[in-house]
């Protein structure tokens, strides 16, 4: 089954040399993916080399029996790499992981955003410390288990959505730079279905074949932030006021960091009239702003750090027509790009969106194709 589709004489990663003569380095996560990924490439022949991260809870990572799940991911990953017979590796990046990810993902929510910490790691960890590790392994490039493809155009390889859109991944790689484009390879993108990768996994024989998949954030194992933000940050949860978009306090809270844009339930002033959404964060006051849903509704969006995929310089043009998206979970709606200098632009959406938060993703996406063009960062203007 081909990964990348190249054009022959080609290998399958798109060398023009035999498998056995081309190095890849397999960001093994130890879930099924990744896995499905190293074992089919070492069945094909490919010189694998398999990594694994260490990112965090350094004292249990290498346990076995009643590991956190971060030793429970490293054992899984060196067993199928011990079924296939490739080498595999697990370097220790708990201080760059802390350091480019957790703190800013604590600090973001302190200052009342809703951050991304995936992409953040994809950005600065995984396609950039481990993707210079692969090329010191003199890998001829890397391969990952997300579900996205890379596609050669007629300039240069290109970013595009998955085939199978339930599984599609692009608002967290939207950061992937040109660079890091050629270099890497996603072989899982064109499949239909996630039980395509699972019947290749039992076809390997991976142990990890019926493993489930991960839902949370790795470091927020149970989805509860304010807990994590509290023993990164002691004293963050400091109470404060809900107010109207008038001033009027309504209640109190027992920290911002317990409160999201758009959030409804949970808010403790019951008995109005009209339902009320969380509208904004002022973590400098301790003020937690609700309003009516329609408050929430907004067409224009400061976006920055853009990273441009597309063919032409992205400020060389006044307005661009693309689709965007604000929220992984939601589909991509139509609008306009304004750029005001090659990483900062005014994103006008044709039809409002509700909920958006400074610290989320606005990914840009072809109106008309599969193609990803990048994406930035929304956050307050």
């Amino acid at each position: 089954m081909p990964l990348d589709r190249p054009n022959a004489p080609l290998n399958s990663l798109g060398f023009a040399k035999p498998p056995q003569e081309t190095r890849v380095v397999v960001a093994m996560s130890g879930g099924v993916d990744s896995s499905v990924v190293a074992a089919q490439l070492a069945e094909e022949g490919y010189d694998v080399v398999g990594v694994t991260l260490q990112l965090y809870d350094h004292g249990a990572a290498l346990a076995k029996k009643g590991a956190c799940c971060a030793g429970r991911d490293i054992h899984d990953a060196r067993r199928v790499a011990e079924n296939m017979g490739f080498p595999h590796y697990v370097l220790d990046y708990e201080n760059i992981f802390k350091d480019a990810v957790i703190d800013e993902f604590a600090d973001a929510y302190l200052a009342g955003a809703t951050p991304v910490p995936c992409i953040r790691c994809n950005e600065r960890v995984k396609f950039k410390d481990l993707l210079a590790t692969a090329q010191e392994l003199e890998a001829d490039c890397m391969a990952t288990g997300h579900y996205i493809q890379r596609k050669m155009g007629a300039e240069k390889a290109e970013l595009h959505c998955a085939a199978d859109a339930t599984r599609d991944q692009s608002y967290f790689l939207f950061s992937t730079t040109q660079a890091q484009l050629d270099f890497l390879r996603f072989p899982l993108g064109h499949l239909s279905s996630k039980e395509e990768t699972r019947k290749l996994a039992h076809k390997y024989g991976l142990p990890v074949a019926d493993k489930p998949d991960s839902q949370d954030i790795c470091f927020v194992p149970n989805g509860d932030y304010a807990s994590v933000i509290e023993k990164l940050r002691p004293g963050a949860a400091d109470p404060g006021d809900i107010v109207d978009m008038e001033g009027r306090v309504l209640g109190q809270h027992n920290g911002v960091i317990h409160y999201t844009i758009g959030q409804r339930r949970g808010l403790g002033i019951g008995g109005l009239a009209d339902p009320l959404y969380v509208v904004k964060l002022d973590p400098e006051a301790r003020h937690v702003v609700v309003g009516p849903k329609e408050a929430l509704a907004t067409r224009h969006i400061p976006v920055r750090e853009i990273n441009w995929l597309g063919d032409t310089p992205f400020d060389s043009e006044k307005t661009r027509e693309v689709a965007v998206k604000i929220r992984s979970t939601r589909p991509p709606r139509a609008a306009l790009i304004h750029p005001t200098s090659p990483t900062t632009a005014m994103v006008e959406l044709l039809t409002a969106e509700e909920g958006v938060s400074p610290g989320q993703a606005c990914v840009f996406y072809d109106e008309n194709s599969s193609r990803i063009f990048g994406g930035g960062w929304i956050h307050k203007g």
